[in-house]
C-alpha cells in the first residue's frame, strides 16, 4: 500500500490498544490452532473505501490468514453484497476483527457520505474536505473524500497560505496580511483569504487573494460576492454546509463548498464479518 506516510503505526497503535499484553483473552482461551472461514458482508449501500487497509490489519496480525476482496475502493456496493472471504487462525482473525472493520467502516462513511453531497451539486462546484479531522488519521480520512469524488482542500498548514479572520484582524487588515504573506514568499502558496461580508471581500481581491472564501454568508450574500468577484478569484462557499443546502449553494456560481461534516462527524457504514 502507497501513499499514507504512518499507516503501518497507525494500524499498530490500533492494534495494540485492542490487545496490549494480554492479547485477545477471550479467544486465546476458547481455541487453540483451529482455522476458519468468513465473509465480510456490507449491511447497506454506499462506497466502499478502505478494503486495502482492512486487509492490511488482518495481515499485520497474521500473514497466514488469506482475503479474497470481490471489490475496490470507489466500488458502489449494495446491501447484502460480500465484499471479500477471509480465512485463517480463528484466534488471529478475532483479534484484527474490530480494528479492521473499525478502519473499513469509518472510511467507507465517509465516502459514502462525501457522495452524497457531490450528488447534489449536480457538477456544478467541487466539494472539499477541511482540516477538521482526527488527529492522525488525516491523510486516510481525506483519501476517503476522494473515494467519494469530492476533493481535498490542504493538507495542513504547510501546503497552501489561509488568512482567516485571526489572522487579518491581527495583521491590521486584510491587505496588510496578504501584502506580508507576499513579501515573504512571493508566489510560492496560493494565498486563500476568508471574508464575512461584501466589504471584506472587495479588500480580498484588491489584495490579489488567490481564492476567497466565502464564510458563513447566506445564498444571497454568496451569490452577491460571487458577481462581485467577477472571476478574479477563485471562490469557496463554507460554513454550516447540510446536504440539505448543498443544492442551492452550488447555484450561486461558488466554485468550491467545504464541509466539515465529511470527517469530523459522519457516520460509520455498516459492515459484519460472519462465519460461512
Amino acid at each position: 500500500m502507497t501513499g499514507f506516510s504512518h499507516i503501518d503505526r497507525l494500524i499498530e497503535m490500533a492494534l495494540f490498544e485492542d490487545l496490549r499484553a494480554s492479547g485477545d483473552v477471550t479467544a486465546d482461551a476458547i481455541f487453540r490452532n483451529e482455522n476458519f472461514s468468513y465473509r465480510l458482508v456490507a449491511k447497506e449501500s454506499g462506497i466502499l473505501c478502505g478494503i486495502d487497509i482492512f486487509t492490511r490489519v488482518m495481515l499485520t496480525v497474521d500473514p497466514r490468514i488469506e482475503l479474497s476482496c470481490s471489490y475496490r475502493d470507489r466500488d458502489s456496493v449494495k446491501k447484502g453484497d460480500i465484499i471479500a472471504d477471509v480465512s485463517g487462525p480463528v484466534k488471529s482473525v478475532l483479534k484484527a476483527e474490530r480494528t479492521a472493520l473499525n478502519l473499513l467502516s469509518h472510511l467507507s462513511g465517509i465516502a459514502t457520505r462525501t457522495s452524497l453531497f457531490v450528488a447534489e451539486t449536480g457538477g456544478r462546484c467541487v466539494i472539499l474536505d477541511t482540516r477538521k479531522t482526527l488527529p492522525g488519521y488525516r491523510e486516510i480520512q481525506k483519501y476517503a473524500v476522494r473515494c467519494g469524488g469530492g476533493s481535498n482542500h490542504r493538507m495542513g498548514l504547510y501546503d497552501m497560505v489561509m488568512i482567516k479572520d485571526n489572522h487579518s484582524d491581527a495583521a491590521g487588515g486584510i491587505a496588510a496580511a496578504v501584502a506580508k504573506i507576499r513579501s515573504v514568499y512571493g508566489s510560492t502558496f496560493r494565498v486563500e483569504v476568508e471574508v464575512r461580508n461584501t466589504e471584506e471581500v472587495m479588500q480580498a481581491v484588491e489584495a490579489g487573494a488567490d481564492r476567497i472564501m466565502l464564510d458563513n454568508m447566506s445564498t444571497a450574500e454568496m451569490k452577491k460576492s460571487v458577481n462581485l468577484i467577477a472571476h478574479r478569484a477563485e471562490t469557496e462557499a463554507s460554513g454550516n454546509m447540510t446536504l440539505e443546502r448543498i443544492g442551492e449553494v452550488s447555484m450561486t456560481g461558488v466554485d468550491y463548498i467545504s464541509v466539515g461534516e465529511l470527517t469530523h462527524s459522519v457516520r460509520a457504514f455498516d459492515f459484519s464479518l460472519k462465519a460461512c
